[in-house]
């Protein structure tokens, strides 16, 4: 039974988890930024201004802490089951870097990894750019470089919905004086406008993906408490060139503007990030908690996903599922929603970065995932 159980990663001898990473120190906070912005001509004061935000917690960030703790709990999962699966860790941006975990595994005999991206939700800079990272990190490496598959976008996988939806649930009881009249503010990472039409060649775009998350939880939080919450989407962390626009309502115009209309309470839904790093930790608990005391709103910021078993469980199903269709079985994907499971292999031309659209115009806030 052990050996049947250990076959069911076959054929794939590590799973990868790939980050952008995050600096550890004050000192790496400038390089750290100036890899995440290579090539895309990033003014030195907006570097310099980004960099404030790590300076305020001491130069690190929390990623680095929260991608070792999902590793520990996949880890602990797989065994819990019975699977004898190495799992690694490498970034894009910051130590561990991929090519050199890739490196150390191929060294150790690893043919193919399979690949989970810290990023639930397909676009340029969340499925597309750790493409492209990959597959030079397999370049650099040459004849020695494993084969690598990724695991598709699982914004829809009903391991993180439910994980999400448990979070929000937990901080609309949370909410000082009652959960009732409370209006859920969604957020995600803004990206420009290019970059959204751009996803939505070959699929579900980046915003209707979130959306669909939304209408998903509304339901689930309905049955829950049998009454439904108002809700709506925002974004966080854009940044580049102000006349480029990006996907709006920023998340702190929003609250204003919610507060405006006569809403007294809400509850902040981090639903495109997976765990507490920078952008939560600067621009929703310190930015649009701010926004929303000075507008009288009482708030409460639900817990992204992090280790929480559904998510975790839900991740695991999938790493098997994968191993099971490359083997030739059926497995079928446990989504929910109104779209099907995105393909195992990214369909050719999905979520370009358009020549010359958004160009110098990267995803700069804090950790991006």
């Amino acid at each position: 039974m052990v050996q049947i159980m250990a076959e069911l990663a076959t054929p794939y001898d590590a799973l990868l988890l790939c980050s952008v990473g995050g600096p550890n120190t004050h000192d790496d906070v400038l390089p750290f930024l100036q890899n995440v912005t290579r090539g895309k001509n990033i003014p030195a004061e907006r570097l310099r201004e980004v960099g404030e935000h790590y300076y305020g917690f001491g130069g690190k960030s929390p990623i680095n802490e929260q991608n070792l703790e999902l590793l520990d709990a996949l880890k602990t999962e797989l065994s819990r089951r019975g699977v004898d699966l190495p799992v690694i860790w490498g970034n894009r941006n910051w130590h561990p870097y991929t090519v050199d975990t890739l490196r150390d595994a191929a060294a150790f005999g690893a043919t193919r990894v399979l690949t989970i991206v810290t990023s639930a939700y397909a676009s340029y800079s969340g499925s597309r750019q750790y493409r492209e990272h990959l597959a030079e990190a397999r370049t650099t490496l040459g004849e020695t470089a494993p084969t690598i598959d990724i695991l598709r976008p699982f914004f829809n996988d009903s391991g993180f919905v439910a994980a999400n939806a448990q979070a929000i649930a937990e901080a609309l009881e949370a909410l000082d004086g009652g959960h009732a009249g409370a209006h859920i503010v969604y957020v995600t990472h803004s990206i420009p406008d290019t970059m959204q039409e751009a996803s939505a060649v070959t699929g579900p775009g980046y915003r209707e993906q979130h959306e669909d998350v939304q209408r998903t939880i509304d339901q689930i939080l309905t049955e829950r408490f049998g009454e439904t919450f108002a809700s709506s989407l925002s974004y966080c962390s854009r940044s580049g060139d102000p006349r480029t626009p990006w996907l709006e309502p920023d998340v702190n115009d929003h609250i204003e503007a919610l507060a405006a209309a006569g809403v007294k309470k809400i509850v902040i839904a981090p639903i495109g990030f997976i765990s507490d790093h920078m952008e939560v930790a600067f621009d929703l608990d310190i930015e649009a908690m701010q926004t929303a005391t000075e507008h009288g709103l009482v708030a409460q910021r639900a817990a992204t996903v992090g280790v929480r078993q559904q998510f975790v469980t839900g991740l695991v199903d999938m790493v098997l599922e994968r191993a099971a269709r490359e083997r030739g079985e059926a497995a079928t994907a446990n989504v929910v929603g109104e779209f099907e499971a995105f393909p195992d292999v990214a369909p050719p031309g999905s979520c370009r970065m358009r020549h010359g659209e958004v160009t110098g115009v990267p995803v700069l806030a804090g950790d991006e995932d």
